[in-house]
Order: structure tokens, then C-alpha cells, then sequence
């Protein structure tokens, strides 16, 4: 019986292509974007503008004069989206200089020397973001307190963050208790310190719902990180109440929900499959808690995402889909 069946063209499109897909997703990192112009003002508003103007010069600029490229992909919107989340992973009060080096270094360093689009082993905005913080930990780790209007070169007034509240209880550091911490309900809206395009719950679950009607992407990773992190978290809250958070709390603290929504998710650096994708997101999970709660940082999920984006092709090289026609062997 023929399985596959061969016919003559025209053939039905589906519809889908990079820049459609690179475009649904710069629709659902809208409501995180306004929220953070809501929250910080002209400072969200420079430093994301500085961001995706750096990354799409560079992507220009490197593929024209130094991969010497008939024509440049920056139509695409890949370079605007790395731009946009990595303006997402920094302060609102971050020097403009330093942002133009951190999309310099995810551009030109781990995008395209590995040959651009499709070929980075790991995603560019959170690399980039990792070196921004290795090479500018002050900088990096100023957060101005939520409602100032930040702008260039304002004085602004500093504060913790709730993953810093966190860790501060966790290490016993004097003058930090969990009852400091926002409530759920001030870190579903976005009343909370942080990086700019972290602080709002809910605008960041409006744009998962958003790529998931579309079928931008798929729940696979979301979910299996989700459920990890409220698993293991909670497990940690039950033997100790007094120093660890209860794992709502944790889920919507920090760049949990910005990393497992927009940047686990990115297409090149994510497992092929679904049960790939669900052990990708499940070892995200388990990292992200252990570098928040056993760590140094108080803040994991970067890290235990590019941990796994070193993993990845192992995982599309065990975890495979069985082949078209394929007949299982009798033992």
C-alpha cells in the first residue's frame, strides 16, 4: 500500500515563512513592551530603539562588507526580534553604549560566526546578555524601582529585585525577608523591579496565548518548564516555608516566564521534536531552580537556558521521530 502519494503541481502553500513567524512574534512581545514604557518610561523606550537599531546595523553591516553577501537578511525580522529581547533582558537605566556593545556581541559573535540564521548554537539576545553581565555586573545589576520614568542619565532611585529578596533570605543576609516580597498579584501586573521586559506576568502570557492561536509555536517547552519549576520549587517550599518562596511566586519572578515563552522557544537553538522539546524544558526547569536556590546568582533561567542550547543537537541526534515507513523491528 502506497503511503505517499506524488502529484503534479500547483501545491498548496501553508501559509508559514521566517518573516511571518518572526513577525508573530514581535506582535506578542508588544504587551511587554508597552507595559515596560508604562513602568519606566523614555529609559524602556531608548534603550529597546538602541537595541534593535544596533542588532539590524550590524546584521547589515557584517553581511555586506565582511561575509561579503550579494543581499543582507535583515528584512527578515530576526535581527529586530534579538534586538528587542535583549533590550527585554537589561535594565531601562543600562548605557546606551553598553547596549550597542551587547548587540554587537550577539550579532556579530554568536549569531553570524556561526554563519547566521538557522546555524547559532546558542540564542543570540541571551548570549548577549550573558557577556553584558559578565563584563558590566554593576551596571547590569542596578535596577531602578518601578514607576520612575527612567531616562538618559537621570538620577534614579535603586532597588531589589524579588529574585535579590530571594536570595538575600536565602543566604542570610541581613535586612532581607520574604515578607518584602511583592505580592502575587503586584507580580502578575508588573509592580516589581526588574529587567524591562520581565516584570509583567500577564503581558508575557498574553503574548504566549497569542504564538499559540497562531501556531507560532507550541506548548511542549512553555509547559514542561512551567510544570518543572512549580514542581521542584514546591517541593523545596514544603521542607522549608521559612526560607524558600512558595512556587507561584518563583514562577512569576524574574525572566521565568520571558525566557520559557520567547527564548526557549527560539526555533534554531530548541530540540526538532516534541519529546525532545519536553526533556529540553524539563533540564531548563530543574537548572533554573538550582541555580536560583543553590547558586550565586540570584537569577538562573538565562543560564539554564544556554546550558541546554549547548545540548540541543545531542537531543535532536537521540530523541528522533519515527521515519515515514518505517517498520519496527521484530524482536
Amino acid at each position: 500500500m502506497n503511503k505517499l502519494i506524488v502529484s503534479l503541481s500547483p501545491h498548496v502553500h501553508g501559509g508559514d515563512s521566517v518573516k511571518k513567524n518572526m513577525y508573530g512574534v514581535l506582535i506578542a512581545l508588544l504587551p511587554a513592551f508597552l507595559v515596560s514604557l508604562l513602568f519606566f518610561g523614555l529609559g524602556a523606550l531608548l534603550v529597546t530603539a538602541t537595541s534593535v537599531l544596533s542588532c539590524v546595523f550590524f546584521e547589515w553591516a557584517i553581511c555586506k562588507f565582511i561575509m561579503k553577501q550579494e543581499t543582507t537578511p535583515i528584512t527578515d525580522g530576526s535581527a529586530v526580534i534579538t534586538g528587542v529581547l535583549l533590550a527585554f533582558n537589561v535594565p531601562s537605566n543600562l548605557p546606551l553604549w553598553i547596549v550597542v556593545i551587547g548587540a554587537l556581541f550577539a550579532i556579530g559573535v554568536v549569531k553570524l560566526s556561526f554563519g547566521g540564521l538557522g546555524c547559532n548554537l546558542f540564542n543570540p539576545a541571551l548570549a548577549g546578555r550573558a557577556f553584558l553581565l559578565l563584563s558590566f555586573p554593576v551596571q547590569m545589576t542596578t535596577w531602578p524601582a518601578v514607576g520612575q520614568l527612567t531616562a538618559l542619565g537621570a538620577d534614579v532611585t535603586t532597588c531589589a529585585t524579588p529574585l535579590g529578596i530571594m536570595k538575600g533570605v536565602i543566604s542570610q543576609a541581613p535586612g532581607f525577608s520574604l515578607d518584602q516580597l511583592p505580592s502575587a498579584f503586584q507580580l502578575f501586573i508588573g509592580q516589581n523591579a526588574g529587567c524591562l521586559g520581565e516584570v509583567s506576568a500577564l503581558a508575557l502570557l498574553l503574548g504566549l496565548g497569542y504564538m499559540l492561536w497562531k501556531k507560532i509555536i507550541t506548548w511542549h517547552i512553555p509547559v514542561s518548564i512551567l510544570a518543572t519549576v512549580f514542581i521542584f520549587s514546591g517541593i523545596m517550599w514544603l521542607v522549608n516555608k521559612e526560607t524558600y518562596v512558595d512556587p507561584l511566586t518563583q514562577i512569576l519572578s524574574g525572566g521565568l516566564l520571558l525566557g520559557a515563552i520567547f527564548m526557549a522557544t527560539d526555533y534554531v537553538t530548541s530540540p526538532m521534536n516534541h519529546r525532545g522539546m519536553l526533556i529540553y524544558g524539563v533540564c531548563i526547569g530543574l537548572l533554573t531552580v538550582v541555580i536560583r536556590l543553590f547558586g550565586a546568582y540570584p537569577e538562573g533561567m538565562s543560564f539554564a537556558i544556554l546550558i541546554m542550547n549547548a545540548f540541543t543537537p545531542l537531543i535532536n541526534t537521540y530523541i528522533k521521530p519515527k521515519r515515514f515507513g518505517e517498520v519496527a523491528k521484530k524482536k
